[in-house]
């Protein structure tokens, strides 16, 4: 906030002390922290995050298990690494909604109030999504597991594999942050997100390995979407194999993004609040 001194029975204004990073970490991890309480205290908004997974599993792994790949149990190895990549893009939702609907309440302008980082409000929103992220995938895993799942790598791969999802989440998050402060309502902030998201997800190897069968323009869409190259590097990681380039085509996606939207994000944050 900018303070005020008299002068000479007049009013000069101060510039605001700058935040340096250390107080800006502070502050957003204030705020992711809220964020968190809020799903404490209304646990239904994490239904999507608890029942989506699932019955994507068991309706991809049901419908196409015996086409893709001739049965169920083998068809599984190979969907779930996909369904993670999938649930890593859907679980990121609910953000720009839930920022959409503080905007709209008023919550924002008491947080332009306040003496923190203009990013605070928007990182701390992003690392509470966290809490999301993980009961997707330990929904996804549990589920996976109770049907006949099995990692193939070492617990170091497999841990990799979840924090190359993670990081992954954390950028694409920012994409939904910058769609729910320029959508008008909450509601066309879901819609404007699945127009984003459906392509990208389904259109990818994250439901069959083997993009060879797709039509040339999908196949070259699938060769370039960053879903495809996170869904491999998962396989990879969990199930063994050569990894190749996908872990750093993913991370390099995962830089660029952030890089464009998360400028954008804070400027537009600054603009409409």
């Amino acid at each position: 906030m900018t303070a005020m001194t008299t002068v000479a029975g007049g009013v000069r204004t101060e510039p605001p002390r700058r935040i340096g990073p250390r107080r800006t970490l502070r502050h957003s991890l204030t705020l992711a922290w809220r964020k968190v309480a809020q799903m404490r205290h209304s646990p239904d908004k994490l239904l999507d995050s608890t029942l989506l997974p699932v019955v994507f599993l068991l309706l991809f792994l049901y419908v196409f298990g015996g086409a893709v790949a001739g049965d169920t149990h083998a068809y599984l190895q190979q969907l779930l690494p996909g369904l993670v990549a999938q649930m890593t893009m859907f679980a990121m939702l609910g953000l720009g909604v839930a920022l959409n609907e503080d905007i709209k309440k008023g919550v924002f302008d008491r947080f332009r109030s306040l003496p923190i980082s203009r990013s605070a409000p928007l990182t701390g929103a992003v690392l509470g999504e966290t809490v999301r992220f993980c009961i997707t995938m330990v929904m996804l895993v549990v589920t996976g597991t109770l049907l006949g799942f099995r990692f193939g790598n070492d617990p170091l791969s497999v841990l990799a594999a979840f924090g190359l999802a993670y990081v992954f989440y954390l950028a694409v998050c920012w994409i939904s942050v910058l769609v729910g402060l320029v959508a008008p309502s909450p509601e066309s902030v879901q819609g404007t997100a699945f127009i984003f998201v459906m392509p990208l997800t389904f259109g990818s190897s994250v439901l069959i390995a083997d993009t060879s069968t797709m039509p040339g323009w999908l196949q070259a869409w699938a060769k370039v979407n960053p879903v495809t190259h996170l869904a491999d590097a998962l396989r990879a990681l969990m199930l063994g194999g050569p990894v190749g380039n996908s872990v750093w085509y993913t991370l390099a996606w995962a830089a660029g993004i952030v890089v464009v939207t998360c400028p954008l994000a804070i400027g537009m944050y600054a603009r409409r609040v």
